[in-house]
């Protein structure tokens, strides 16, 4: 069964909305929703916000619910002008940016002890443009976090919680799909400001694909 995990209500229920045989429960103060979309079961931990939320909603996914395959899908915010407000974008690659093991591994920043790049590839679906994701447990407008995500890693977009998911699943060795709606883009004012002037649309457009992505998923 394909499982979603997001973090937060907002970016689920236009998906939570579409389930037909509807049931909700709490589980470790998580909310875990089943039911059927597009005719098939499927399921939603509703995780919280940061990657160790993700990481646990992603495990209780596939020890629980027995996930054969995870999607996050949520708002995020874009780097460059390779995104747009409300569009959505597939994720090929994630870099988890607040992790440093320089100093004892040598190895570049974002690389996780286990691994020897920074880098982690994702199952990716071809309805969407695919950009690379940073996740970091930050929400800011800091300079340098930005000269580090563009400069240094490359990346064109960044979240809190895709990750840590992807991480989960590459130990658990099932695919993981993230799919991410743009609600701010650096250079284009305050991210907060942008992100609670957006969020709705960005749930309107989610709501408008939630469907396709399932469906895009099962393949």
């Amino acid at each position: 069964m394909i499982v979603f995990v997001i973090a937060m209500d907002s970016e689920a229920k236009p998906l939570t909305d579409k389930l037909e045989e509807r049931t909700e429960k709490c589980v470790h103060g998580r909310k875990i929703l089943t039911g059927r979309l597009c005719g098939r079961d499927t399921a939603v931990v509703v995780c919280g916000v940061g990657k160790v939320n993700a990481a646990a909603g992603a495990q209780y996914a596939i020890d629980c619910l027995g996930a054969t395959a995870i999607v996050n899908i949520g708002v995020a915010g874009g780097l460059n002008d390779g995104c747009e407000i409300a569009e959505i974008y597939g994720i090929d690659s994630v870099v988890q940016y607040d992790f440093d093991l320089v100093q004892i591994n040598n190895t570049p920043i974002g690389t996780l002890n286990e691994y020897d790049r920074p880098y982690l590839p994702l199952s990716v679906s071809p309805i969407y443009p695919a950009r690379k994701l940073a996740t970091g447990d930050r929400f800011n407008d800091d300079k340098s976090d930005f000269e580090l995500l563009t400069k240094t890693l490359g990346a064109d977009i960044r979240d809190m919680e895709g990750g840590a998911i992807a991480h989960v699943c590459r130990h658990a060795d099932i695919p993981c799909y993230s799919f991410k709606v743009i609600s701010d883009v650096a250079g284009l004012g305050s991210t907060t400001e942008q992100f609670l002037h957006n969020l709705e649309l960005c749930g309107k457009k989610l709501g408008q694909e939630a469907e396709h992505i399932f469906e895009a998923v099962n393949g």
